[in-house]
């Protein structure tokens, strides 16, 4: 991108991706937002050059996020609210030298751009200088992800309001439940573009639906919950059935005793515990001792640290996932492959830390998949003599990142299971435990899907041995 005087016109030429010039002029310039409130390519970059057009900064980088989001809330059996937000944010972050500053602003008039411009450098003059500046990247080259459907952008409140019937409906018609839940459509794009030349564009739509069901002698409560790019793939009735089932079959639940067990993670408990592995698979914090990735005199890469029968990977491309293809700094991110077989087969380097090193950048676990195996659930259950059945986990805290030791509740469905039947309905426990033990003691693996609870995760249910159950909890 050619850098121009603060007094150029609104309407100028512009060379885009193909190469083909093209003159926008007036409001086309300034990034009229489609109906959906997301930027198309064309206007999102065109936002981009006004904005380095404006700057007098040594570098400038601008980030340019525009969306709409559309949303129905119910409870107690009603609905209560539905509602559409649409907005565009553009971030601008100056540099002189080593000095950065970001200012964010939704004020896309010339006068607004050039008021945020002007902040950001007064800030970034004013900055401590930043020895990990490592200039901005020139011009990269993606690989398209299409994770834009238009069954999620141009959803209607109509459509939302009978997706939620699906649940309302056989809740109102029986006198022991009370149903609410959380429909959730994104569409929106991410924009991003610098002073050297970079320009990374990405849409994408996304529609995720979480549901809780109680039984009114407040002994019960079930959840279930479905994601996906596009609307037409959640199956409504199948989540409502699945939270209204679980809810009756927890009523009434009774204490045991909490230690080790054999436990059967479905597919969101097993997310809740494995995602943390994303944010300690950093190379830098391993290097330096600080992780458990760590050992004496270097990393654990190249050993095995979890079951064969384990291999977690990234992948914007991904048909479970259909992430961005770039980072926040606009790196192309491909697939990766974290571990493979239980082995550690590499740690994630950001471009800094590869610089340092002597590593090519990787970027980072942006997604999540732990491959799968075959058995269903039914079969899990019915190998396993005596066991736990957990849906879901909550309030997970850190106790030792050395270890990935985490505590949190079970939550929404905790079921103990004899001689391969599900046998009652238990309380909750808190538990503390790591992903790396859980995955050490790996007993039968189901097929990977995709979760709904938060983040791009593609997980199994699990069945695992030793599991540490510390405590009762009395929460439903």
């Amino acid at each position: 991108m050619s850098r121009a005087s603060d007094n150029r016109p609104v309407g100028r030429d512009f060379a885009f991706a193909d190469g083909a010039p093209r003159r926008l002029l007036g409001a086309e310039a300034r990034g009229v937002l489609a109906a959906n409130g997301v930027l198309g390519r064309e206007e999102a970059q065109a936002l981009v050059e006004r904005v380095v057009g404006m700057s007098k900064a040594d570098a400038v980088s601008v980030s340019v996020q525009s969306g709409r989001e559309t949303n129905l809330r119910f409870a107690d059996n009603q609905m209560s609210t539905s509602g559409a937000t649409t907005n565009t944010t553009v971030r601008i972050q100056s540099v002189f030298g080593r000095r950065k500053a970001s200012v964010v602003t939704n004020d896309r008039t010339d006068a607004g751009l050039r008021r945020a411009v002007e902040q950001s450098e007064a800030i970034a003059r004013l900055a401590p200088e930043d020895p990990e500046y490592l200039g901005e990247l020139g011009p990269q080259t993606y690989a398209p992800v299409e994770a834009w459907f238009d069954s999620t952008a141009e959803l209607s409140a109509e459509d939302r309001a009978k997706a939620a019937l699906t649940a309302l409906a056989p809740a109102r018609a029986s006198s022991d439940l009370t149903v609410a839940g959380f429909i959730v459509c994104d569409a929106r794009a991410t924009a991003l573009g610098n002073s050297a030349g970079l320009f990374a564009y990405h849409r994408s739509t996304n529609a995720n639906y979480t549901l809780t069901a109680r039984t009114n002698d407040g002994t019960g409560s079930g959840w279930a919950a479905a994601d996906d790019n596009d609307w037409t793939k959640l199956d409504f009735e199948a989540v409502a059935q699945q939270a209204i089932d679980k809810a009756r079959r927890s009523r009434n639940p009774v204490a045991i005793e909490p230690g080790r067990y054999t436990v059967i993670f479905e597919p969101e408990a097993t997310a809740n515990l494995v995602s943390v592995m994303g944010g300690a698979l950093q190379a830098r914090s391993a290097d330096e001792g600080r992780s458990a990735f760590s050992k004496p005199g270097g990393t654990k890469v190249g050993e095995k640290i979890l079951d064969e029968r384990v291999t977690l990977s990234s992948d914007p491309r991904d048909p479970l996932v259909l992430a961005s293809p770039f980072d926040g700094e606009g790196m192309p991110l491909s697939r990766q492959v974290w571990v493979r077989n239980g082995v550690l087969e590499q740690l994630a380097y950001p471009r800094f830390w590869a610089q340092k090193q002597g590593k090519a950048p990787t970027g980072g676990a942006g997604s999540l998949r732990l491959e799968g195996g075959t058995a269903s659930t039914e079969q899990l259950i019915a190998s396993t003599e005596r066991g736990v059945l957990v849906t879901r986990l909550w309030y997970l805290r850190a106790v030792d990142q050395r270890t990935l030791v985490y505590t949190g509740l079970t939550r929404d469905g905790t079921f103990l299971i004899e001689n391969g039947k599900i046998a009652r309905s238990i309380k909750n426990f808190r538990f503390n435990d790591s992903p790396l033990f859980m995955l050490n003691n790996l007993e039968g693996l189901g097929a990977a899907v995709r979760t709904a609870g938060g983040g791009s995760l593609v997980m199994p249910t699990l069945k695992v041995r030793d599991f540490n159950f510390t405590s009762l909890s009395d929460a439903v």
